[in-house]
């Protein structure tokens, strides 16, 4: 347990540093959602998870994407900048994009609690049209 505690430290931290450095090179609206990204996508995914519109087994990749995240086991290390967080982004992302095909646009907009823009950026890199 205190392992697992320890590597979601180490994560934050990285996110926080990420966020730092964005907003002290003036890019001030990427700092912001960078820092709302984590939590709208855990509450978008506690949401989906209860919405009967959502399938059984899109629920099921939720959960094991979410478990993924938490997991101090990755592809690459966390500590590696640019690369580290790579492997959860692109996870992320196909999990989106499975849950827009499966459930609809609609079902996943509702869900998300941030910026629409933000969304919408995410669905783009996503390529879901």
């Amino acid at each position: 347990m205190r392992t697992w505690l320890e590597w979601i430290g180490v994560a934050v931290a990285i996110w926080v540093v990420a966020i730092g450095v964005l907003f002290l090179f003036g890019r001030r609206l990427a700092a912001r959602e960078l820092a709302t990204l984590l939590p709208n996508l855990v509450r978008m995914c506690r949401t989906l998870l209860r919405d009967p519109r959502v399938s059984r087994s899109s629920k099921v990749l939720v959960g094991f994407a979410v478990l993924w995240f938490i997991s101090p086991i990755d592809l690459v290390p966390e500590f590696i900048p640019v690369l580290g967080p790579l492997d959860d982004a692109l996870l992320a992302a196909l999990v989106v994009r499975h849950l827009v095909k499966r459930a609809g646009r609609g079902v996943v907009a509702e869900a998300w609690p941030g910026d629409p823009a933000t969304l919408e950026r995410m669905l783009r890199l996503a390529r879901v049209r």
